[in-house]
């Protein structure tokens, strides 16, 4: 059995165990899938009770991860998220006190509701996986990963995110409401003890890779086939979004860098060992929906950033 089977196969298990808790919610696992194996970060955006914080626990369960989660308000302080040191009365020295940031899958939600100074701690951890404290560098783990939650229709007691750190979040996994038949399925799971989250804690979700492992299975993506011609339509694509006239700041080269690690990763949740455009233009909203800020003018006339990117794939030639 090669390489590629194997992690196609290990793709499907995952995605199976994920399905036992998160009813029919393929696009936002496939997505969420993509920036675990690319070592990289996703920001989620939905509406309250769609899953959202289910959807990354499960996923630790299923990849045999630490799973930690952070409420962000208006007060949250830096320490609270990296940690401090204390002092032990009992041995007269300080002791560190770590933070939540100190897992392997971080839940940052509602991350909009922290001020820019809380927001900044989190950058060295995405940017490096490392913080500091009191002068100190500790390494986090090397899988950590950071899943932030943004609520799109609730902005009272909000701040924007700084673009800087929007820049360092791979994806943007936007889920909306259930479809009826996986409502009614719900529905149904409620009325006895197979609820999603009973499903959770009573272990049936199975790890399907140790954490140990994914470093391994990260190596197995170089293997698939990314032409030349199609590493220039990324670039194309990256590069126009800098002229278009409704764009006020475009895509920085991270969104380069995102377009080649996922869609390697696509490519292999589609069952291929080679990236097409098909690849690219599936991964064209998640990676440059919450990079690209419109000018006021078009957004008071209404045009959408999906609009745009639309025009921006129609407008870039594909290669054959």
């Amino acid at each position: 059995m090669n390489e590629l089977t194997d992690l196609q196969e290990l793709l499907e298990k995952t995605r199976t165990e994920v399905a036992k808790v998160v009813i029919r919610c393929e696009p936002a696992v496939n997505l969420a899938l993509i920036a675990i194996l690319t070592g990289q970060h996703a920001l989620i955006e939905g509406v309250p009770g769609i899953a959202k914080t289910l959807l990354v626990r499960t996923l630790a369960s299923a990849l045999d991860c630490e799973f930690a989660r952070i409420q962000f308000t208006p007060d949250l302080m830096p320490a609270d998220i990296i940690g401090t040191n204390v002092f032990n009365l009992q041995r007269n020295e300080f002791t560190l006190v770590k933070g939540p940031v100190f897992t392997t899958f971080l839940m940052a939600d509602e991350i909009n509701r922290a001020p820019a100074k809380t927001q900044s701690a989190l950058l060295q951890a995405m940017q490096e996986r490392r913080v500091t404290i009191d002068r100190e560098t500790y390494l986090l783990p090397g899988n950590f990963t950071v899943f932030a939650t943004q609520n799109p229709i609730e902005f009272e007691g909000t701040y924007p995110l700084p673009e800087a750190q929007k820049d360092r979040f791979m994806l943007k996994i936007s889920m909306g409401h259930p479809s009826r038949d996986a409502e009614l399925d719900l529905a149904r799971r409620m009325l006895g003890e197979d609820t999603p989250e009973n499903t959770l804690d009573r272990g049936e979700v199975k790890p399907v890779v140790m954490q140990d492992q994914l470093r391994m299975v990260r190596k197995a993506f170089e293997k698939i086939t990314l032409r030349e011609e199609l590493i220039n339509y990324i670039v194309e694509i990256v590069r126009k979004t800098r002229t278009d006239d409704s764009i006020l700041v475009g895509a920085s080269p991270r969104a380069t860098q995102a377009f080649i690690l996922a869609s390697r990763v696509n490519a292999a949740i589609e069952g291929r060992d080679f990236v097409t455009p098909d690849d690219v233009k599936a991964l064209a909203l998640p990676v440059l929906e919450h990079r690209l800020i419109l000018r006021p003018e078009y957004e008071i006339e209404g045009l959408t950033v999906g609009e745009v990117v639309q025009r921006v794939l129609q407008e870039v030639a594909v290669p054959r």
